[in-house]
């Protein structure tokens, strides 16, 4: 950048504007230029169209006789413009030069008053006020005590002060749009004493000199043709970084204009004519390329970007709520700053600009930039919850760009941030994977926690608090853990809902298989050995599992609404796992009890009663057992056993093992009269087997055909037989006789016949109340392998 010397302006004579860069006459030429700065704006306020006491001053009201007359008699014309045809116009914010052109000592000329601006004369006085408020402080930027020493001689006092405030705040409207340009200053200051207004924000001054020497060039370039001579090149170099400090300043001061706006309101006023301005003469030569509005816009976003950025950002290792303190105070900074907007800094343009609007979209775009690089930094649940309801619900609610005192302006404004297009959906979907680790980790948990305290210690399961059934809190664990990651969902979206229920129910699916291995491997030495005594921990355990998976399906059949298909997929692995534990149970209790079953029916049994005690106390001990179970799986189960039990017990009569002697069979009769009974009553006493009360009578219609002295009269008992129990065959009866010691003669071959006789009547037929259950049909008989007895049953009796 270079000055303008006196060679470049021969019509200008040597005065003290010249800044000569050398020794001591710096201090000398700064000061004077100081005091003319002073000068200038004590003119400027007493000469200034706005000022009340300056010559120009012709402004009337409306109210006052001949007031529009007058006004339009006072209006000047249009300024000159260097773009042909230009209808701008704008108001004269600024008066005076820091550096005057010629002293009127010198010269004997004064300088033109700068013209006033093209506003309505009906202007109110607290809108005038302001006006000449913002003045002082883009012209006195020199020497505090001079600046103080400014403020004594233009008011005495503090009264005058304060009503000019009041004022302000009952009249605050945006200034005019139309304005007129103050006559363009000829010869223009030098590039150095440009570059210092510049630098000392006396914005007007240096821009209406700019546009001066932008004249100068557009001239001499007229003149000059294609060829450029070396002095335009230079001053061409000259106003682009002129156009560009100035530039840089606007953007400077645009951007801290909302941290500190009582300093910069007069200069904004400057700023958006400049603005304005430099739009109008876009398409002319001199000027610095780019649209300026667009770089006001920028400036704009960059001093939002300042703002978010100076929140207050704790390290997660620091705190742990470090994102939602975070949010919380970002939230919060965005209403103070764009309440400041509203309130203050949008007076300080034309309409146009749309100030408030501009800032609200700044912050849509810097904020939703801002989330994106917190999402980078998230990892746990909760802060992803905080910044999906931020960013869904907080920042459109009254906290944030609904809130009263952004009313009613942000009516007219999107309240929707500037995310990319897929961010949402990637946080959404980042959300419910990590839904997954968690409800994984949590289950791994409940797994690690039974083995600890559970299996490892054999601790017994206890009974709920109402004494009904074996229970284990785990269930309400899990289900109180996903229904609250579910719940918090909802409150941010429904379809985020949906995704978390999908999500849960796909990692609980996997949970029965894992339960299963992980319980079968550390309880394998509680199993039973066989014709040991089962530990009670064995079937405690078991039962508990059934009834806490049971529990836990029943808390999640709710999620069935929303999510039918992963729900079903659930239930399907649920019953599995029941069914697992459940027949295992079962295959348990068969193989203990089998030992005693076998020894049934035998001499040994006749005569002692050890085997049977020991198949009743352990078929009775499991029936307590069922009784803790839960209503849902207790009658199958029951039913199942006491099933396995009475038939089992039955079908000892069909394995041959003993045949009664010496009329031994009306003691076997009777004894297997009373263990039935027993047998029944061990689930029927508990109202378990309701579904199989039609097996309680063959044991006495098979102790009838047993213990029955005549043989003849055998015949009159099998009716009852083939009624109830169609599956009831020859080969069965056959066996049943042979218990009883009927093995050859007439009368047996007399039972047969009759047997026959009913089968072939179909007394068992299509109405027998109990056709549909089966006893006998797959009950193996076992063939007599004594040689006589065969002889027996081959030969025809006498």
């Amino acid at each position: 950048m270079t000055d303008r010397s006196a060679d470049e302006d021969p019509a200008s004579p040597k005065s003290d504007r010249d800044v000569v860069l050398t020794g001591g006459g710096v201090k000398r030429q700064v000061l004077g230029a100081m005091q003319s700065f002073r000068r200038s704006g004590r003119r400027a306020a007493e000469k200034g169209p706005l000022s009340p006491t300056g010559k120009g001053s012709k402004v009337t009201h409306k109210d006052e006789p001949g007031g529009s007359e007058a006004a339009a008699a006072a209006a000047p014309p249009p300024s000159p413009s260097l773009s042909a045809g230009s209808s701008a116009t704008s108001p004269l914010k600024s008066v005076g030069g820091f550096f005057q052109k010629k002293q009127e000592d010198e010269s004997g000329q004064k300088s033109q008053p700068l013209k006033r601006s093209k506003t309505d004369p009906n202007m109110s006085t607290s809108r005038r006020a302001a006006f000449r408020k913002s003045f002082p402080r883009s012209l006195t930027k020199g020497p505090k005590k001079d600046k103080d020493k400014f403020r004594t001689n233009v008011t005495e006092g503090p009264s005058e002060e304060k009503l000019e405030e009041k004022e302000e705040m009952e009249d605050l409207a945006e200034i005019d749009e139309m304005y007129t340009l103050p006559e363009i200053p000829n010869p223009p200051l030098s590039v150095m004493q440009i570059s210092k207004l510049i630098e000392m924000e006396v914005l007007e001054e240096a821009h209406l000199n700019l546009l001066a020497l932008r004249q100068e060039f557009q001239q001499e370039l007229q003149h000059c043709g294609q060829d450029s001579p070396m002095d335009l090149v230079k001053k061409e170099k000259d106003l682009n970084l002129l156009y560009r400090d100035l530039r840089n300043k606007i953007t400077t001061i645009v951007r801290d204009s909302n941290s500190f706006p009582c300093r910069n309101k007069g200069l904004l006023v400057l700023v958006a004519r400049i603005i304005q301005e430099e739009e109008k003469r876009a398409e002319e030569a001199g000027g610095l390329a780019g649209s300026w509005m667009e770089a006001w816009r920028d400036a704009v976003g960059e001093g939002v970007r300042a703002k978010v950025e100076s929140v207050h950002l704790e390290q997660r290792e620091q705190n742990a709520a470090w994102l939602s303190v975070h949010l919380g105070l970002l939230g919060k900074a965005i209403v103070d700053d764009l309440a400041s907007v509203k309130r203050e800094l949008r007076w300080s343009y034309p309409p146009s600009f749309r100030v408030f609007g501009t800032y609200v979209r700044s912050y849509h775009r810097v904020v939703a930039q801002h989330l994106r690089k917190l999402e980078q930094q998230v990892t746990e649940l909760k802060d992803l919850f905080a910044l999906l309801d931020w960013i869904l619900n907080r920042y459109k609610s009254e906290r944030i760009m609904a809130d009263v005192s952004l009313q009613p302006e942000m009516r007219e404004e999107s309240s929707d941030l500037q995310l990319d297009e897929h961010f949402l959906e990637q946080l959404r979907h980042k959300y419910c994977n990590r839904v997954k680790v968690d409800v994984r980790s949590f289950l791994d948990r409940v797994i690690e926690f039974e083995n600890k305290e559970v299996w490892k210690e054999q601790k017994m399961r206890e009974q709920d608090g109402d004494g009904d059934v074996l229970d284990s809190p785990f269930h309400m664990d899990i289900f109180t853990r996903v229904d609250g990651i579910v719940k918090n969902s909802a409150q941010i979206e429904a379809q985020l809902e949906k995704s978390v229920i999908t999500s849960c129910l796909e990692e609980l699916k996997l949970f029965p298989k894992r339960f299963e291995s992980e319980f079968m491997d550390h309880c394998s030495s509680l199993r039973p050995q066989p014709q040991a005594q089962p530990q009670p921990q064995w079937t405690n355990y078991h039962i508990t599992y059934i009834n806490g998976f049971t529990a836990l399906q029943q808390h999640l059949e709710g999620y069935a609404r929303v999510c039918p298909g992963e729900m079903e997929n659930f239930r399907k692995e649920v019953k599995w796992l029941i069914a697992t534990l459940t027949q295992r149970l079962e295959d348990q209790f068969k193989e203990d009890v089998k030992p005693f079953l076998r020894r049934m029916m035998t001499r040994k049994w006749l005569t002692n009663g050890v085997d049977f005690d020991q198949l009743y106390d352990r078929t009775e001990a499991l029936a307590e057992h069922c009784a803790l179970m839960r209503p849902q799986h207790v009658q199958a189960f029951a039913s199942h056993l006491h099933y396995h039990v009475l038939r089992e017990y039955i079908g000892q009569l069909m394995k041959n093992n003993y045949s009664c002697k010496n009329r031994k069979h009306v003691q076997a009769a009777a004894k297997i009269r009373q263990q039935w009974e027993n047998l029944v009553d061990v689930f029927r006493e508990r109202k378990h087997t309701l579904s199989h009360e039609w097996m309680y009578a063959v044991g006495d219609d098979l102790c009838d055909i047993i213990g029955q002295k005549k043989k003849t009269d055998i015949k009159e008992h099998l009716e009852p037989m083939v009624k109830r129990y169609p599956d009831f065959s020859k080969k069965h009866l056959v066996a049943v006789l042979n218990f009883r010691g009927l093995l050859r003669g007439h009368e047996r071959q007399l039972i047969l016949h009759r047997f026959t006789e009913l089968k072939n009547n179909n007394v068992g037929g299509a109405g027998a109340a109990y056709r549909d259950q089966s006893l006998f049909g797959d009950m193996q008989v076992s063939v007599n392998t004594n040689c006589l007895s065969c002889l027996g049953v081959l030969l025809p009796d006498s």
